[in-house]
């Protein structure tokens, strides 16, 4: 592509990111003078783009409110970037594959070849890892209307289906939207039981603003939240252990969405439910670090056993 056609492109790319934009500016972006900015602007004039030149101290260029946006134009880190984007997106259940796949190939169809060519290799190349448990995308209307809300701080009326089966309607005043472990999830306060909640998206079959506003608290961090409440969920065995380390490093072994840490001097009391504990033994072991179980007595059994377990492997020679 000729040198001045790419610039005259680099800068409608450049007045489509909104704004006004100075003429030094967009000199400086585009390597050229004043002078040249203008006469670029000419082109896209005579294009009928409809280029508005804005007068006064802080003048300069935009683009006419509501000038519908021709195709998009991407450098190949951005197109690399959405297609990165998507694939990961789809791998790690956050979008159906139906709508991920479309748009891949919408993408690929309008490269370059070179370009089309070279994130071929980089997309077979790289690889996803799976996310923990099945992933659950949610309906895209759902997730769209509650976002909305989240935005503009507006109640939404839910139709939601429990683990258990059970069906109702609620009343959300919602704070946040968070991706975690391949579902989405929404966190807020239900006015009608006077507490916060958190439902999964996917099990949302119907969202509905509904008129009026409300006053997120402040401070709020709907991604804590959840992960303080996925942790702290009612489960078949409370354990409560002394460990001596930084949360930071027991973070490693067991991150904030499985277990409650709070640093007290050099030791950090964890607590954690689960449903099964055979399997905290071992997260204990790969810690590597002093430990006391204050609760209960069958994870201190199932520690012995292990312990014994494991000396038993270390006396053990070759045949």
């Amino acid at each position: 592509m000729p040198r001045p056609i790419a610039r005259v492109l680099t800068l409608l790319e450049l007045l489509q990111s909104g704004g006004v934009r100075t003429v030094a500016e967009l000199a400086n972006r585009l390597g050229v003078d004043e002078r040249t900015v203008r006469r670029y602007v000419g082109h896209l004039l005579d294009l009928d783009v409809p280029v508005e030149s804005m007068r006064g101290r802080h003048g300069g260029y935009r683009l006419a409110s509501g000038y519908r946006m021709p195709p998009l134009m991407l450098t190949d880190d951005e197109a690399l970037a959405v297609l990165l984007g998507l694939v990961a997106g789809r791998r790690s259940g956050l979008m159906t594959d139906a709508a991920s796949e479309t748009a891949t190939a919408k993408i690929r169809r309008v490269l370059p070849a070179r370009l089309r060519h070279r994130l071929d290799a980089v997309l077979g190349s790289v690889a996803f890892t799976a996310p923990a448990g099945e992933p659950a995308v949610p309906d895209a209307s759902v997730l769209l209307a509650i976002a909305d809300a989240v935005t503009h701080h507006r109640p939404v009326a839910v139709r939601y289906t429990s683990a258990d089966g059970r069906q109702s309607e609620r009343t959300l005043h919602p704070h946040g939207l968070i991706a975690h472990s391949g579902r989405w999830y929404v966190t807020g306060a239900d006015p009608a039981l006077g507490e916060d909640r958190t439902f999964r998206l996917d099990r949302i079959a119907h969202a509905r603003t509904l008129p009026g506003t409300f006053d997120p608290p402040d401070d709020l961090d709907p991604a804590q939240r959840l992960l303080t409440g996925l942790a702290t969920a009612p489960y078949r065995h409370e354990v409560v252990l002394r460990i001596r380390g930084s949360a930071e490093r027991i973070r490693t072994r067991l991150p904030a969405s499985v277990a409650v840490v709070e640093e007290d001097g050099p030791w950090s009391r964890v607590e954690l439910r689960v449903e099964r504990l055979d399997w905290v033994p071992g997260v204990l072991a790969a810690l590597d670090l002093p430990f006391v179980v204050e609760r209960p007595d069958e994870l201190r059994h199932l520690v012995a056993a292990l312990a014994v377990r494991l000396a038993e492997s270390a006396r053990r020679t070759p045949e």
